[in-house]
């Protein structure tokens, strides 16, 4: 299983259904991976096609498979509303190492309801780059 960095750039959505009646809607998305989470800023008044142009870094290590996305609508006075999310598996960029800006088909309730544009790029880490917390702070040393 590959190990490294993965660098999420958060384009933009565009379609999003709106669930706001009275204003706008402002949207933002909570990218996950595993156990790391991540928040982008909130696209104020940008509506159902909000632009974020924001990057985000996830350290992978073993068993890590997809990225969820999940889009929220920033509300005031209620709790946020769930928009949609996006499941990601991670398998071509691993292989390919970078993916360009793609669209990806926004889902709730199995139900087409948008989509978003986000770029991905892996970079391995050396199997030489071993640091002492791999090891529990101690490291072995050889008598000569």
């Amino acid at each position: 299983m590959p190990q490294g960095t993965l660098e999420v750039v958060l384009i933009s959505a565009k379609g999003l259904e709106d669930s706001d009646f009275l204003s706008g809607m402002d949207p933002y998305a909570i990218l996950t991976c595993r156990t790391q989470e991540k928040k982008s800023s909130v696209a104020s008044g940008d509506g159902s096609n909000p632009e974020w142009n924001e990057t985000f870094l996830f350290s992978i290590t073993e068993g890590v498979g997809e990225l969820h996305i999940k889009l929220m609508d920033k509300d005031t006075f209620t709790a946020d509303d769930f928009v949609g999310e996006v499941r990601i598996s991670l398998d071509s960029v691993f292989d390919q190492e970078d993916i360009p800006p793609t669209s990806y088909s926004v889902v709730k309730d199995e139900h087409y309801c948008g989509e978003i544009k986000v770029g991905l790029k892996f970079t391995h880490q050396r199997s030489r780059d071993v640091s002492l917390e791999e090891y529990g702070g101690w490291k072995e040393s050889s008598m000569d």
